[in-house]
Parts: C-alpha cells; structure tokens; sequence
C-alpha cells in the first residue's frame, strides 16, 4: 500500500515544524509510491523557483528507492550513472530528497525539500520521514 494522505499531511507538517525550527522557508512535496504528488505545501516567502525542485527530488527519491544525495555522488563523472539527471523529465541528484518506508520497510512514497542549503533541504526532509516512520 502506498502512501495515506493522513501520512503524507503528517510528513508535511513535521517538516514545516523543523523548518521553522530552523528558521528557514521551505517548500515540501510528498509523492506516492507511483511518484504522484500526493500532498505540498509552500511555506511563506519560500524561493518560488524551489517549487519544481522539491517535487524533482520526491519523485527521484521514488524512482530509485534511494536519498538523491546518494544519486548525486554515482551520477559525477565518470561514475556509473553520469548523465542521469536527464532522464526521466529531469531528476536532481543532490540532497533533499528521501524515500518513505512504512513499518516493514516497504517504500511507499518519497518526500522532496528544497529551499535552503541542501544540508537543510535533506534535515528538513529527514523530519518528514521520522513523522511517518512514527505512525
């Protein structure tokens, strides 16, 4: 089963809270386990262009089940997956973006966050995680 809008609300909130907690503006996206966006929110003066990156991120974390930082450091050059990030409409291979596993640790969706360093993108991100991982 996939992800639940009531998951994918609580994602979206836990990570609203820890960025505000950070003082950062953040724009969040949760996708399904078929990489529909399943719930966003666009948090007050929150970059505009970061919209269309957060929700890159979700759908790349969903599409190889895997951080998109992890993505980005196999997709350098000479690596074995250079050139991936144009692929499949555009992928973004660098942190921010998470699968989300249920209890079983079966992934059901991803979440993507975008709108600060990609160090705060991936904490921001890794809040909306836990708040699934916790239900």
């Amino acid at each position: 089963m996939g992800i639940t809008l009531q998951q994918a609300q609580a994602a979206v909130q836990a990570a609203q809270q820890k960025a505000q907690a950070m003082g950062v503006n953040m724009n969040i996206a949760i996708v399904d386990a078929g990489a529909n966006l399943t719930a966003f929110a666009r948090m007050d003066d929150a970059w505009l262009g970061s919209l269309d990156i957060a929700l890159k991120k979700a759908k790349t974390a969903r599409y190889f089940d895997m951080p998109t930082g992890a993505i980005g450091g196999l997709s350098q050059p000479g690596g074995p997956l250079f050139g991936i990030e144009h692929s499949n409409g555009g992928l973004i291979s660098f942190p921010g973006g998470l699968p989300i596993k249920d209890g079983s640790g079966t992934v059901i969706g991803a979440i993507g966050v975008s709108g600060s360093t990609v160090e705060d993108d991936h904490t921001v991100a890794e809040a909306g995680v836990q708040a699934v991982a916790g239900k």
